[in-house]
């Protein structure tokens, strides 16, 4: 699943947030569950405003940190 939004805006935000709730249907039709631990936002953009995003009926917590080796 591709996020279906740019997250500068409300309309964007609201984007992600349909998708993470279509998600969570999914994974429940599914009988899967999400590890409660390891899901986190990354923010990015230097004028990123940081949404609250939600899985479920719990918070998405933001990642502090990029983990990992990205560009050239």
């Amino acid at each position: 699943m591709t996020p279906s939004g740019v997250v500068n805006t409300p309309e964007g935000r609201d984007a992600i947030q349909r998708d993470l709730d279509r998600l969570e249907k999914w994974a429940c039709a599914n009988l899967m569950r999400f590890d409660k631990a390891k899901r986190k936002a990354m923010h990015m953009g230097q004028n990123n405003p940081r949404y609250q995003y939600r899985l479920g009926d719990a918070g998405i917590e933001s990642s502090p940190e990029v983990k990992g080796t990205w560009g050239c």
